[in-house]
């Protein structure tokens, strides 16, 4: 998944709204909560960075392509290479990137997000 393809799959989340910071990253919020990024980390590359389910994050952990990511995987983010996995399964992991976020919200903030 390219950055513009990225950018569509996360434009279509529900509540979601899109930043450019952190050194032009492609920056995707719900309720103001970060649910995932695309960006170039430098030396560890390209990519896209989510917070997995502690079960999914288990399933990807260590897999080719799929590492703690640069100032949040401490906090259990992963950094996803590109060609890492398909689209498809990229996709799972962002909605539920996305979920995750969103739970964290308030029930009158989720509402008013259609979340």
């Amino acid at each position: 998944m390219n950055r513009a393809e990225f950018d569509a799959f996360c434009g279509g989340m529900k509540g979601a709204a899109h930043v450019v910071q952190w050194g032009g990253s492609s920056v995707w919020k719900v309720g103001g909560k970060v649910f995932a990024i695309h960006a170039d980390w430098g030396k560890r590359g390209e990519g896209v960075v989510l917070k997995p389910s502690e079960f999914l994050g288990e399933v990807w952990r260590g897999a080719a392509g799929v590492s703690p990511a640069p100032y949040l995987g401490k906090n259990g983010w992963l950094l996803i290479a590109p060609g890492a996995m398909g689209a498809g399964e990229l996709g799972d992991l962002i909605r539920a990137s996305h979920g995750l976020a969103a739970a964290k919200l308030t029930r009158k903030v989720r509402e008013g997000l259609g979340v």
